[in-house]
């Protein structure tokens, strides 16, 4: 039995986390870490990972950016492994990750969808036998509470492509200020917030005369939070290093 800490307990993801959580025999949540505590929950919960009376396994985090340093720092301290589900990181951000994974085992990606990181995969090879002759535009769509744009997972969607074409594409964001004509070497990563949209990432090869284009569409934040309780499981017992999605993936499949 994998005992967790869901990290983001009273929000929306860490609410759906709980949930999923109490449905398994492999996984046990035994405590909740959250700023803001409103209501109650089946386990302790606390305002900080340093005041956890547990030491848990692994720490599913769905919290915020800020929670970074606190639960690097405590999960170095004790050895405990992280699942890091959050997005908007920055540059430091993301180094920092990468430096503590060679103390701790940590599951990193952008999105825990089995499903985009699946696209993920066929953009690459997409991209690899379009080549230069396809113009590639990424459309990401989120709810209008969501507060990064664009999206950790419309920018791995793009790095994928980037790193199969041996990094010789530029992102353009916004293209109201300039007034010329597209370069073969952009990607352009548009972001639409609206409604209750769950997560929608489309990318687009446009060439002439023909279109191809490959899409995801999450129906419900489940798929997420099914996605990072596994990697949970996964990671349990895995010696110090950086996992992703496609580590999970191959090893379902050996």
């Amino acid at each position: 039995m994998v005992n967790a800490v869901i990290s983001g307990c009273f929000g929306k993801m860490g609410k759906v986390v709980g949930d999923v959580i109490s449905k398994r025999d492999d996984i046990e949540a035994v405590a909740g870490v959250d700023k803001v505590v409103s209501g109650e929950l089946p386990f302790e919960t606390v305002t900080d990972v340093s005041k956890l009376t547990c030491k848990p396994d692994v720490i599913i985090d769905f919290s915020h950016p800020s929670a970074l340093p606190s639960l690097l720092d405590y999960a170095k301290t004790n050895g405990t492994a992280l699942v890091l589900a959050t997005t908007g990181y920055s540059e430091t951000d993301i180094a920092d990750i990468k430096s503590a994974s060679s103390q701790i085992p940590i599951f990193f990606t952008a999105n825990m969808s089995i499903g985009i990181n699946l696209l993920s995969a066929l953009a690459k090879k997409a991209a690899t036998i379009l080549g230069d002759d396809y113009d590639i535009e990424i459309v990401e769509k989120h709810h209008n509470q969501k507060i990064d744009a664009p999206s950790g997972t419309a920018l791995m969607l793009a790095d994928s492509i980037n790193e199969a074409r041996d990094e010789r594409y530029n992102y353009i964001y916004d293209r109201h200020s300039q007034h010329k004509k597209r370069d073969k070497t952009e990607i352009g990563i548009h972001s639409v917030r609206g409604g209750t949209i769950v997560g929608e990432h489309e990318i687009i090869f446009a060439g002439r005369d023909e279109v191809i284009t490959l899409s995801h569409s999450a129906a419900s934040k489940e798929v997420f939070a099914v996605g990072a309780v596994n990697a949970a499981v996964f990671l349990s017992g895995k010696p110090a290093g950086m996992y992703s999605m496609q580590d999970l993936i191959e090893a379902s499949n050996n």
